[in-house]
């Protein structure tokens, strides 16, 4: 801890003075966030860096196993974060973020694992639907290490079709003015995959091709004829 408040007087110190203009903006004018980025809680996956942030660039919401419940009445966190991010903020990009060695994905592939934490065990069934697609989707003769990587792939997936039962997250869909992505950190490796959503699988970002998007931003009103027919 110590060495942790350490750098909180260097906070105070070197690095706030140096972006004191930037900071003087942030105060008067608001913030004005690009994105919103669901990662995972995980100690050893920072979304400011991932993306190389300043402040005010990047809206983060951060749990174990980058999960999205899908919408409900009931109020939560996430769901709460989303639909602010989307109607006060007005972000143009969600980017769900998983990871290489995730410890939520591999408690979920071990039954039982968390039978003595009933909140995890309860937030992970959020992930049952990815958990159902990797094993009975793949081959059974992987190894555990890769059976955590299919799960942590496909829980991305997951969690973006659960985004996309939030009321305001379908409304600005429709409307043409959200995108979706999908993203995996390799921490071993330093490498970041995206999703591309027409053929369902995740390819390096990489500064010499198109970035992969998991729903591209585009007006989709599944009644527009019928308003054009009536106009």
């Amino acid at each position: 801890m110590n060495e942790l408040i350490g750098r909180v007087f260097s906070f105070q110190d070197h690095v706030f003075p140096s972006n004191s203009d930037l900071y003087g903006k942030l105060a008067r004018d608001g913030q004005s966030p690009k994105a919103l980025m669901i990662s995972c809680a995980d100690s050893r996956v920072v979304p400011e860096y991932i993306v190389q942030a300043a402040p005010g660039d990047l809206f983060v919401c951060r749990n174990a196993g980058n999960i999205v419940p899908p919408y409900s009445q009931a109020n939560g966190g996430v769901s709460s974060t989303v639909e602010y991010a989307v109607m006060v903020l007005g972000v143009r990009d969600i980017i769900v973020c998983g990871h290489s060695d995730c410890g939520a994905m591999k408690a979920l592939c071990k039954p039982g694992s968390t039978d003595n934490m009933p909140n995890v065990a309860a937030w992970l069934r959020h992930s049952n639907a990815a958990l159902k697609v990797a094993e009975e989707a793949y081959p059974h003769n992987h190894d555990e290490a890769d059976r955590a990587r299919i799960l942590s792939l496909e829980n991305v997936v997951a969690q973006i079709t659960h985004l996309r039962t939030h009321p305001s997250v379908a409304a600005a869909i429709a409307r043409g003015e959200l995108a979706l992505h999908g993203w995996y950190v390799d921490i071993h490796a330093g490498e970041v995959l995206g999703l591309d959503g027409e053929t369902g699988r995740f390819s390096p970002l990489t500064a010499d091709r198109p970035l992969p998007v998991a729903l591209a931003a585009g007006q989709r009103l599944a009644a527009e004829t019928l308003q054009e027919a009536a106009e």
